[in-house]
């Protein structure tokens, strides 16, 4: 199959120099993917040659790629849940936030999410990712501190907006680079693992913000130390992600140039390439008449809701039960170890199981749609039953990774795939700004409404995932039917299916592209 891949141009034969040779090849073959040249080279190593290294490049991206993404991701969660913890403070009655003044604040985040997801989506096609993203993670940092000046409500609002606005981008740099160098097979349990750290976020700062609140002689509030010690946190990490993080396989430092060949060997086979930083404008049209993307957006506004509510009225909820403000922050730390050991389980039967990704979602969803029942319909005599049923609602990370993951893996054409994230996100924060204004004051402790809701969402996520696994079988099996009718073999079928990756192809224009489920 690899030697396949290298196609030479039609024409004389003329002694030309081997970039000259790529050069021809890649305007013959129309690709543009930023690992052209990578993957043009992969005919110049026997399969054999090819095979020997797998393993050691696999393990090279685990022990400098995984490490990068998971700590990233663990402090940006931190940054929103810091509002939620220094809530449980003074953070209100000193900002004057009273009434739904606190909601606007959490939600105003995601107004500066949903303003800039589309932008971000389409920056992430057309910059270096790695540099993107380091800069990024830098002026949030800075934003975050500067919340330690917040005065009053007009300021708050302002930080939170555009704090909103650098966070938008991350969760679908972290998608991108997964997906630039790990295979469909290895994604999920990858990507549960680096959202399972939202998990070890909550534990992180349940501790910090127990700890921090136990600070009564500082010259600072505790909320404004909260907000100071997870800002120069991020603040000294965004360096470090500028420093180690490549772009691509093309400039990964830690790679020999064969190792970097290997490396897009090994993802050639996702049938979407590398990375191209063409705009597409037919792929854009294609992105929004495309059952498979509205249907993933839907589950997307519909986790957002939820998250929306947990992630920003954890403490509340949990005080209405008749626990203090410290306990408050303290009785969330459960929460964040079922979260960081239920997601990456999920991420592992997605990955060893074949095609449950869908039924994975329907399963995981029964869970903490049970939590909120019991919420729902616990006594409050029973704090203790309420606060266990409480912890449940980390789980709402599982659907939304594989969420993402069926994303990234179903969705090729690189303008497609960056407008259906971008649209993704859209309705993902769109859906946290109703999850943060659901909860009403007046409703307080037991918050029914918000309840029904987050309820509404969960049977809603479960339903759509289903269906999205049926359209997807019947896909797979009408192009297998068209395969079986013609004289085209699956391997011939399979080699060229990786070549219009390469060749920025979406998936509904290469024929040979398979879902999966």
């Amino acid at each position: 199959m690899e030697k396949d891949m290298h196609i030479k141009p039609d024409g004389p034969s003329v002694s030309t120099s081997p970039d000259e040779d790529l050069h021809a090849t890649k305007e013959a073959d129309g690709i543009r993917d930023v690992a052209a040249d990578l993957f043009l080279e992969i005919g110049e190593y026997s399969p054999e040659e090819l095979e020997a290294e797998r393993t050691t490049v696999r393990k090279k991206l685990d022990m400098i790629i995984m490490p990068i993404i998971c700590i990233t991701y663990c402090l940006q969660f931190l940054d929103k849940l810091s509002l939620n913890y220094a809530s449980a403070y003074t953070f209100i009655p000193d900002l004057g936030l009273e009434g739904h003044r606190y909601s606007w604040v959490a939600a105003i985040f995601n107004f500066g999410y949903l303003f800039w997801a589309l932008p971000a989506n389409l920056l992430i096609q057309k910059l270096p990712i790695g540099k993107l993203t380091g800069t990024m993670i830098f002026i949030w940092s800075i934003l975050l501190i500067a919340h330690v000046g917040a005065k009053n409500y007009g300021g708050i609002l302002v930080l939170r907006f555009l704090l909103g606005m650098f966070e938008a981008g991350i969760s679908p740099s972290i998608m991108s680079i997964v997906s630039m160098f790990y295979t469909r097979a290895e994604q999920p349990w990858r990507m549960c693992i680096f959202l399972g750290f939202n998990g070890m976020s909550t534990i992180v700062g349940s501790l910090l913000g127990y700890g921090l609140g136990h600070v009564n002689h500082a010259k600072i509030a505790s909320w404004q130390l909260i907000f100071l010690v997870i800002g120069l946190m991020n603040f000294v990490w965004s360096i470090v992600f500028i420093t180690f993080m490549p772009d691509s396989a093309a400039n990964a430092r830690f790679l020999t140039h064969k190792q970097k060949v290997i490396a897009v060997n090994r993802i050639a086979k996702n049938m979407v390439g590398v990375k191209t930083k063409q705009y597409k404008m037919s792929q854009v049209s294609e992105a929004l008449l495309d059952v498979k993307v509205w249907t993933l957006i839907l589950i997307g506004l519909a986790t957002g809701v939820i998250n929306g509510g947990v992630s920003n009225f954890g403490s509340s909820l949990i005080k209405g039960f008749g626990f203090s403000s410290l306990n408050a922050t303290l009785l969330q730390l459960p929460n964040g170890v079922i979260e960081f050991l239920t997601i990456p389980t999920c991420g592992l039967i997605a990955t060893y199981v074949k095609d449950v990704r869908c039924l994975t979602i329907m399963v995981v969803c029964l869970i903490p749609l049970g939590g909120l029942l019991g919420i729902r319909l616990t006594s409050l005599a029973h704090p203790w039953s309420l606060v266990g049923s409480s912890w449940l609602q980390g789980i709402v990370g599982a659907p939304i990774i594989l969420c993402w993951n069926l994303l990234t893996t179903n969705i090729a054409g690189h303008t497609k795939r960056s407008v259906a994230n971008g649209l993704w996100f859209v309705f993902y924060a769109a859906g946290n700004i109703v999850g943060a204004n659901i909860f009403d004051t007046r409703e307080a402790p037991r918050y029914f409404s918000a309840l029904t809701g987050m309820i509404v969402c969960y049977c809603a996520t479960i339903a759509l995932a289903g269906f999205l696994w049926g359209f997807m079988a019947w896909g797979n099996k009408r192009r297998d039917r068209v395969l079986a009718a013609g004289e085209q073999t699956v391997a011939g079928s399979e080699d060229r299916a990786v070549l219009d990756g390469f060749k920025d192809r979406t998936d509904k224009e290469n024929r040979g592209f398979r879902y999966g489920l």
